[in-house]
């Protein structure tokens, strides 16, 4: 398999859990999470200290990855977003809550590597997680491990949303809060829910990023951008939105590097970043609402309407 086309399974499937936990947040409680910029780097860092500290493969920690990312989303909610919604706090003021948020996880993880510099004489701060990957079928392990856990925990999502009596009510609270609480939904128990939901999948979804590019403690921070890029252009009212969105924006940035290196050489790897805020772009411009907003099934109904003209 092609570098370029494995690096971007797996980037694309971190930036599909970070943006749908940014999607679950948005439209239970109306915040966007800037902290899950440094949840997703501590993901990464929970992995990276297990194999420093235990050895052993680094999917195994995984799990604790996404409960620790729990544990923070959940303090974010009892400690800032929580008192914040009470007090009926405007949209922009619950985000600068959240930023506030990630600047003291980003103070704490910088505190972290110099612990781990100056007690244990590593070097934290540029990780290549790679070098602690399996491989399968002659391939690096992540590039078939990783889509097929971000696909199984989507569907755990899917299903726990909409088989489940909680996730039932966590859905009708999404769809429309106020009926859901006349109807004896306890909302509070639904957002804590959320956030604890949310902060593990960008933890999860940070533990996969470094798999695809080296970890640092601003690595989170640098990828914000393509996390709401990938929650805005599916859709910010539609959880798989959010998450269809992530996933083309990742693949995207890599298929689009390099194809795009191809014809005009390496020097447009410097503009990496702005393919897939290229993409949001564009695609705004004829979806406002995202690709959650596209009428696939009028469209499909065309399609298959024309199938049947032609076949007549």
């Amino acid at each position: 398999m092609a570098p370029w086309l494995a690096n971007g399974l797996i980037y694309a499937s971190a930036l599909a859990l970070t943006a749908g936990g940014i999607t679950l947040l948005y439209i239970t409680t109306r915040t966007f999470n800037f902290a899950h910029a440094s949840m997703a780097t501590v993901g990464f860092y929970v992995v990276y200290s297990f194999i420093i500290f235990i050895g052993g493969s680094p999917y195994r920690y995984f799990p604790f990855a996404f409960l620790f990312g729990a544990l923070l989303g959940v303090i974010c909610y009892y400690g800032l977003n929580r008192p914040l919604l009470k007090r009926q706090a405007s949209e922009i003021t619950l985000m600068m809550s959240t930023l506030g948020y990630d600047l003291i996880l980003l103070s704490l993880i910088q505190m972290y590597c110099d612990f781990l510099t100056s007690n244990y004489k590593l070097f934290p701060r540029r990780v290549n997680m790679n070098m602690y990957d399996l491989e399968l079928f002659g391939i690096n392990a992540a590039t078939i491990i990783l889509p097929l856990m971000a696909i199984i925990c989507l569907s755990a999502l899917h299903l726990f949303l909409g088989k489940t009596k909680f996730g039932v009510a966590m859905k009708a609270t999404i769809e429309n809060p106020v009926l859901a609480g006349a109807s004896g939904i306890n909302s509070d128990r639904v957002y804590m829910v959320a956030w604890l939901i949310g902060g593990g999948m960008a933890s999860l979804g940070g533990a996969a990023m470094a798999m695809a590019q080296t970890g640092t403690p601003v690595m989170g921070m640098n990828s914000i951008p393509f996390m709401f890029a990938g929650a805005i252009l599916g859709g910010l009212h539609s959880l798989y939105g959010g998450i269809l969105g992530g996933f083309m924006v990742g693949l995207a940035e890599y298929a689009g590097v390099f194809l795009l290196s191809q014809k005009f050489g390496p020097w447009i790897l410097g503009y990496r970043m702005g393919i897939p805020l290229l993409l949001m772009a564009i695609t705004l411009l004829i979806f406002p609402r995202g690709l959650a907003g596209i009428p696939w099934a009028d469209l499909f109904g065309r399609l298959t309407g024309k199938k049947r003209g032609v076949q007549a």
